[in-house]
Parts: C-alpha cells; structure tokens; sequence
C-alpha cells in the first residue's frame, strides 16, 4: 500500500508520521529506504545529478512510473544515461521540487515508485 506523506521542511520529509532526516525511496510495496545517493556523488561529486548506477538501484521491476523530488528547490536532475534507462525501461518519469512532488505523489494511482531529496 503506497504510504501518504504528510510534510517536508528544508532536511527533512516525514511519511506515515515518520519522520526522515534524509533523502528516500519508496518502493512498490510502500516500504521507505534510505536513497544512494553515493552511487551518483562517486561519479559527479554531487548527489544533485542522478547516475546511472543509482537510477539502476531505484528501478524496480514492474513500476511505471517514477516521481522524483528534486529537492526544495528543485537542484536534482536525471543524467543523460540515467533518462535513457528509465525511457528504455518504459518507467514515465515526473521531476518536480518536492513539496509539489509530494502533492503529486498522495495524488497518485498505480505502479509508481519514488525518490525524494529534501535538501536543495
């Protein structure tokens, strides 16, 4: 069951009252993890450009589609390899500012998985 996210402030996000200190994923089953964001940093020397190793860990097998939070306001972006594998992967991708991701993902019907920074 896709779990409702209640808030996020500048460093923090907070689902199913939960509240979480850092960047996460939310899986097809609802379950919430810590994103990787070191598998995009090692590459670029920042977390602000998701790689191709990192978009390989977010996708999951039989999601359509991914919501991405881009940060507070709106730094994080898909490499060029990371688009093409998410396209290739028929995963339809929405990038949006997190507060407006969020929005976007309580709203949400489907196979979808997600990613949200809460910095930047």
């Amino acid at each position: 069951m896709k779990p409702k996210i209640n808030s996020t402030s500048f460093g923090s996000i907070t689902v199913k009252g939960k509240n979480f200190e850092y960047d996460i994923l939310i899986r097809l089953d609802g379950q919430v993890e810590k994103r990787r964001k070191k598998l995009s940093k090692k590459l670029y020397g920042t977390s602000h450009k998701l790689s191709l190793a990192e978009a390989k860990y977010i996708y999951e097998k039989g999601a359509e589609k991914l919501i991405m939070g881009t940060g507070q306001t709106g730094y994080v972006e898909l490499s060029k390899k990371a688009k093409k594998f998410f396209e290739e992967n028929d995963i339809k991708t929405k990038l949006l500012p997190t507060p407006e991701a969020i929005k976007l993902w309580n709203k949400s019907k489907g196979k979808t998985i997600a990613m949200f920074h809460v910095t930047c």
